[in-house]
């Protein structure tokens, strides 16, 4: 008796929280994420341990830039769901995004975490390409004396080019231009935008050409045709 009494008040609450769940998932769709974050709050009460929950207020944290937040709902999704490649990437990336918010000494102090995040998401998904980027702008940014490299950068870039060429190419685009060498720059994302021919290839040519070249002839004859 006691045990059927359990499962009739159980149940009704199972079941509430799962139609709840429903309105936050429309609210989510709808981008209307104050709305929502309150009604996933709710069903983490009820199941501390709902993944679709979690991770519904990791990407509302990240949108609202509470990065921290953030980071612990992904935290949790990882050790929930260690063979997910995104959760440890989208880890990864909070912590990196907070990193640029904070004072440089404990920025430094994030980067093995960040690193030990981008290269699981990589070794659980080998095709990850978010990942590759992260850790190519890692290891440019990085000082040499904190572990920066431009060969390591490059082997991403290289790794990256196997299997999306256009990427391939915009990462080592964006390495040549880091480095001020826009002459190779240019010779890269060209490739990129011959392959590509997108919004994102034409944006980082024709950037390159405005604001680096200074090459005003080149960045409105790109744009002209790519709008043809």
């Amino acid at each position: 008796m006691k045990k059927l009494l359990i499962f009739f008040l159980i149940v009704p609450m199972y079941s509430w929280a799962q139609s709840n769940f429903e309105k936050g998932e429309k609210l989510f769709r709808a981008k209307k994420y104050d709305e929502a974050k309150p009604i996933f709050e709710f069903v983490l009460k009820t199941n501390p341990s709902d993944i679709k929950s979690l991770e519904y207020l990791g990407e509302i944290e990240a949108h609202q830039k509470s990065w921290v937040k953030g980071a612990e709902y992904f935290k949790k999704l990882k050790e929930l769901k260690p063979t997910v490649a995104d959760y440890f990437f989208k880890y990864g990336g909070c912590l990196a995004m907070h990193a640029v918010e904070v004072n440089k000494i404990k920025a430094f102090s994030m980067v093995g975490d960040m690193k030990e995040a981008f290269e699981k998401a990589i070794e659980l998904n080998p095709k990850h390409v978010q990942a590759r980027w992260a850790l190519i702008e890692i290891y440019l940014q990085l000082p040499g004396i904190l572990g920066g490299s431009e060969s390591k950068a490059i082997a991403y870039s290289n790794e990256l080019a196997q299997f999306s060429p256009v990427d391939g190419y915009l990462s080592r685009g964006r390495i040549e231009e880091y480095f001020k060498r826009y002459d190779l720059a240019e010779k890269n994302y060209k490739k990129a935008h011959e392959i590509g021919n997108s919004k994102v290839t034409f944006q980082k040519l024709y950037n390159l050409y405005l604001n680096k070249l200074k090459d005003t002839k080149k960045a409105q004859d790109l744009k002209r045709k790519f709008e043809a």
